[in-house]
């Protein structure tokens, strides 16, 4: 893939990560509950973090 494929994609995810790790998802998810013995709101930001890596890397490294 050329970099001028690549750099719209990052952009775009990186403004997606910008918004998962804003204020209105956050409060959504800041709850006195847990998911698997971790609390709700953790569960989300290390689960969006690790989906943005799993994300960029694909957009990376995928070939056309």
């Amino acid at each position: 893939m050329k970099s001028g494929q690549r750099t719209p994609r990052l952009v775009a995810l990186a403004i997606l990560g910008c918004l998962l790790f804003n204020y209105p998802i956050l409060a959504v998810f800041n709850r006195p509950a847990s998911f698997l013995g971790i609390p709700v709101l953790y569960a989300w930001i290390f689960g969006a973090w690790l989906a943005l890596i799993a994300l960029m890397a694909y957009a990376v490294e995928r070939d056309e």
